[in-house]
Order: structure tokens, then C-alpha cells, then sequence
């Protein structure tokens, strides 16, 4: 990360802490739990760490395993842990800073760390989703990763859709696609979680595991997929079929490009995500199948496959420039199959920008 980047992220942070009246800012590592935020802003990239912002410093601990890769990657003042645990360093940084109000996300520290914290004997504000919408806005660089995410990923489909055979298996399917797409120079795909790939009755369960199903001529197959770059990720979904696809599932998929492009075309800033969501629930009611819309149209993402803001009935969000979001309607139709169709969106100051354009949303054909 370069230092121009970090000192901008810092700047709209520390802003953050002074409207708040806090003396700094900690963000924990556990086993990996939160590297996002604390790689967002330091630069760094490990499982095990603390960064500590304070009004005019910013500090980085860490332990043994991480010293040298934590000096290459952050510009900010590195603390050795030493023998010692991180949470003990963590509260020697802390006194020896004399901070009396700490910012803290409280949604990603454990309650026994908290707990230990509680020993300084000073006060706390919970500050949890203040990164993550900072991390809201993308800057050219990050919308480039997430482009380069979105090319791998789409070029990794088309080479395993070629070589697909009837009779493969979803999981093995799933596996092609990783590989695949790890060969073509990405990190790999979620670091979270795997790929969806359903197939026949299956494909009617939005977030299904891959299975040693077979996929048979006719069936309908939904993939759920993406690929990670320099930490940045992609969300794309698409629907093939094997031979020809019957009359329902041509409906069904038509349904869906209507619906996601009226709603893709309603993107835009000062939007409200719930209306965005309505137009595209709208489309799939007047067609007679509401009742199998059973999500949100969408999401930000990131450095996450889930982030802010949330495209859904329920959200409060209001679209802003620098937004990434998903647009993936669906249609779930129990005992007969489902299919989804997704594609990732830059908000611009005057519209949106397809990031996943190099993948037709058409039924594939195989």
C-alpha cells in the first residue's frame, strides 16, 4: 500500500475518532478473524495482530512469525510482542500512550479479550462497522483488483465450461473451477467459503454445498463463483445447462435478466437500495414468481465477499459513489430447481459501471 493511500485512510479515520472523542482506535487479528480492516488500513496481512491509531501515531504488533513481513508491508511504527501474549503487548501500548477512551469493534474481539481489556481500567466505545464503512468507498486501485478479480474468474468459467462432460460431479466441478482459476494468476477463490454449485433439484437451495451429484443432460446448474486478487474479490453468477434446457427453465432465466437489468439500470448515487431491490422484485412478481424470491438483490464487496452497503427490503443504505455492489436476483423453486443471475457494479457519480462485463449473462448452453 502506498503511503499517499494510507495517510488518506488514516486522515478520514482519525476524523472518524475525533467526532467520537476517543484517544485511539484498536483493531485485533485472531486467527485471521478481521485481517481485512486492519490490512486496509496498516497494510498488513498476517493472522495474528494489533494495530493501535492514536491522533498522531499508529502502531503494529505482532509476534516473531510476522516481524519481517509486517516491515515490508506497513509503514506504520512495528512492536514486537516478543515472549510475551499480544493481548499483554496490547495493554503495555495502551498505558504507556495513556489513552483513557478506547475505540474497539466489538463485534470482532472475544469476549475474554474484552474482558482483559476491561483490566485497564479505562473507558470504551464500541465503534464496530466504522472501518467497514469507510471501507465503503473504493478507490481506482481497489476497483481495479476487483476488475482484475472479476476478468480471472469469468475467463476460468468459459475454459471449464468447455471442457465440461456430462456425468461430472458438482464437487468436482467446483474443484476445476478453483484450480482454474488459482492457474490463471488469482489468490484462489473466497477466502471464506467455497463456491456454490447446484445442480437438477438441488439448484433450488441459493447457498448449497457442492455434492458428489452428478450433473445429467437437462438439468438446471447454478454456479455461485469468484476469484481473489492482491486481497480484492469477485461475486458472479451464472446458469448452464447440459443439452437443451426445457420451456420453464428458458422462463425462468429470461425472468431473471429482465429483472436484473431493470434493476442494474436504477443504479446510481443517492439511490435508495431498497427501492433498487423493489424494482427487481417487482419484475419477478408481475411474472408470477414472488414467492420464490426469497433474499436480497444484493450487497457490497471487497476486501469481502459480504460488505456494505445491502441491497435488500429491509436496508436503510443509500448508494454513493465508490459503492461495489452485487445485483443477483433469484428464483427458487422447491422439488423442480432455481437458477440466480449476478453480476458486480461500480456506482459512478453518474450511473454504474458493469465490472463483470467480460461474461454474457446468457443460459449457457454446453
Amino acid at each position: 500500500m502506498t503511503s499517499d493511500r494510507g495517510n488518506e485512510r488514516l486522515d478520514r479515520l482519525r476524523k472518524e475518532l475525533a467526532s467520537q472523542q476517543v484517544d485511539g482506535m484498536l483493531l485485533m487479528v485472531e486467527e485471521g478473524l478481521n485481517w481485512e480492516s486492519v490490512f486496509y488500513l496498516s497494510g498488513f496481512r498476517g493472522s495474528s495482530s494489533a494495530i493501535l491509531v492514536t491522533p498522531s501515531e499508529e502502531f503494529l504488533i505482532t509476534d516473531g512469525r510476522y516481524l519481517q513481513q509486517a516491515s515490508e508491508q506497513s509503514s506504520f511504527k512495528l512492536i514486537s510482542q516478543g515472549r510475551s501474549s499480544l493481548m499483554r503487548s496490547i495493554k503495555e501500548l495502551v498505558r504507556e500512550k495513556k489513552i483513557n477512551y478506547l475505540g474497539f469493534e466489538g463485534d470482532k474481539v472475544f469476549y475474554a479479550h474484552f474482558r482483559a481489556l476491561e483490566e485497564l481500567g479505562i473507558q470504551f466505545r464500541d465503534l464496530s462497522g466504522l472501518v467497514p464503512s469507510l471501507r465503503r468507498f473504493k478507490d481506482e486501485k481497489e476497483i481495479g483488483f476487483i476488475e482484475k478479480a472479476a476478468a480471472i474468474a469469468s475467463e476460468a468459467f468459459l475454459m471449464v465450461l468447455e471442457r465440461l462432460e456430462s456425468g461430472i460431479s458438482e464437487r468436482d466441478l467446483a474443484n476445476d473451477l478453483e484450480y482454474t482459476i488459482k492457474s490463471l494468476g488469482a489468490e484462489g477463490g473466497w477466502p471464506d467459503h467455497g463456491f456454490v454449485v447446484v445442480s437438477g433439484p438441488r439448484s433450488s437451495l441459493p447457498h448449497g454445498v457442492p455434492t458428489s451429484r452428478k450433473i445429467n443432460p437437462g438439468d438446471w446448474v447454478t454456479v455461485d463463483f469468484g476469484a481473489a486478487f492482491e486481497g480484492y474479490v469477485s461475486d458472479i453468477t451464472r446458469n448452464f445447462v447440459i443439452g437443451e434446457p426445457d420451456a420453464r427453465a428458458k422462463e425462468v432465466h429470461q425472468i431473471l435478466q429482465n429483472a436484473h437489468l431493470t434493476a442494474a439500470a436504477e443504479l446510481a448515487p443517492g439511490v435508495k437500495c431498497r427501492d433498487i431491490d423493489g424494482r427487481a422484485r417487482k419484475c419477478i412478481e408481475d411474472a408470477g414468481y414472488g414467492e420464490f424470491f426469497n433474499h436480497g438483490l444484493g450487497h457490497g464487496i471487497g476486501l469481502e465477499v459480504h460488505e456494505k452497503p445491502r441491497l435488500s427490503s429491509l436496508s436503510e443504505d443509500v448508494l454513493e459513489p465508490g459503492d461495489v455492489v452485487t445485483v443477483e436476483p433469484g428464483i427458487y423453486i422447491p422439488e423442480t430447481g432455481g437458477m440466480r443471475l449476478e453480476d458486480d457494479y461500480l456506482i459512478t457519480r453518474d450511473g454504474a459501471r458493469r465490472l463483470t462485463s467480460d461474461l454474457a449473462q446468457e443460459l449457457f448452453l454446453i
